[in-house]
C-alpha cells in the first residue's frame, strides 16, 4: 500500500519510525542484476511513496471485514500485491490491486503467479480517483488523511454494507465502527451505511401506522416514533450498513426492540417486546 508525498511526508516518516521501519526518502526502486524490479521502503511514485503494510496487520485487516469467499476485495495503493495475495490466499476472496506504478504492478502479477493465486487475483495500472469502486463488498487502503478525505464521498455512495479498513489514518469526522491495534499499529474499520434520513411511515403488524423520524449523521443515528399523539424518542438507534436496530416506549410503557433492513426508500424486519412476548412483522416506506 502506498503514502502520500508534499505536505504529508514528514507524517508518513512518523508513522515509519514508529512501525520501527527506515525511510529512505529518496530512495527509489532498485533492478536487480536478474532484471526484476526490487522495490525500496520509501520510493516516490505518483504524490505517494511506498510503505508496505506489515502481514499480521493485513491479515487483522482482512479479518475486520470479515472477509470470505463470497467478497471481491479492492486494495487501494496495492504496491506488492501481499493484500490482494493474501485476501485470495488466506480467505478465498477474489480480489483486485489497483496500483499507479506499472512496475509495482508487474512485481505484484510475479508475487501472484508464484502463490499460484493468478485466477483469483488481478493488478490494474489505475488511478485511484478514475477507479470504479462499485464491485467492491470490501476495501483495503493505507492511505493519508489527504487522499482518504477525497474518497470519502465516493466511498458513502457505494452500496450500504460495504467494508473498508484502514491502516493507520482515518477519514475525518467519519467515527470508524472498529479500532483494533497490531503491536502498535492501527486499523480502522467502517461500515458504509444506508441513507436512511428523514421521515417514514411505518406499518406495524398490530395495524398501527406510526410516523418514523430519522437524523443521521454517517452510521449514528436519532430520531423518534409518534403514535397517535404520542411521540418517543428512540433509544439505542444503531445502523450498521443496511441493518438498523433501536427500542421504544409504547403507550402503555412497554418496551420494544425493532430489527430491519433497508432497501433504498424502504424497510422491514421484525419487533418483539423487550420484556418478551410474540414476534411481530413490520414495513416502512420513506
Amino acid at each position: 500500500m502506498n503514502l502520500t508525498l508534499s505536505k504529508w511526508t514528514r507524517l508518513a516518516v512518523l508513522a515509519v519510525m514508529t512501525a520501527g521501519l527506515t525511510l529512505p526518502i529518496a530512495s527509489h526502486g532498485q533492478t536487480a542484476k536478474s532484471g526484476e524490479f526490487k522495490p525500496q521502503v520509501g520510493q516516490a511514485g505518483k504524490d505517494v511513496i511506498w510503505v508496505p503494510t506489515p502481514d499480521e496487520l493485513v491479515e487483522r485487516m482482512l479479518r475486520m471485514a470479515e472477509t470470505t469467499a463470497n467478497d471481491y476485495v479492492m486494495d487501494l495503493g496495492s504496491g506488492d500485491g501481499r493484500t490482494v495475495i493474501a485476501a485470495v490466499k488466506k480467505f478465498g476472496a477474489t480480489a483486485t490491486g489497483i496500483e499507479y506504478n506499472p512496475e509495482m504492478v508487474t512485481l505484484s502479477q510475479r508475487s501472484a503467479q508464484r502463490e499460484g493465486v493468478t485466477s483469483k487475483a488481478t493488478f490494474m495500472k489505475a488511478d485511484l480517483f478514475e477507479t470504479d469502486l462499485s464491485k467492491a463488498s470490501v476495501i483495503t487502503m493505507y492511505l493519508l488523511p489527504s487522499i482518504n478525505a477525497k474518497l470519502k464521498p465516493k466511498i458513502l455512495g457505494l452500496k450500504p454494507g460495504t467494508r473498508v479498513v484502514s491502516h493507520a489514518f482515518d477519514m475525518e469526522d467519519w467515527t470508524p465502527d472498529e479500532v483494533s491495534t497490531v503491536e502498535g499499529r492501527r486499523a480502522m474499520l467502517w461500515i458504509v451505511p444506508a441513507k436512511v434520513n428523514g421521515a417514514w411511515r411505518m406499518r406495524m403488524g398490530d395495524g398501527n401506522e406510526p410516523e418514523l423520524t430519522l437524523t443521521q449523521r454517517y452510521q449514528a443515528l436519532e430520531g423518534g416514533i409518534r403514535i397517535g399523539r404520542m411521540t418517543a424518542g428512540l433509544r439505542e438507534p444503531r445502523l450498521w450498513g443496511d441493518r438498523i436496530s433501536f427500542t421504544f416506549m409504547d403507550q402503555a410503557g412497554k418496551l420494544h426492540a425493532v430489527n430491519g433492513r433497508v432497501n433504498d426508500d424502504s424497510m422491514e424486519g421484525s419487533m418483539r417486546p423487550a420484556a418478551g412476548g410474540a414476534e411481530t412483522r413490520w414495513t416502512a416506506r420513506r
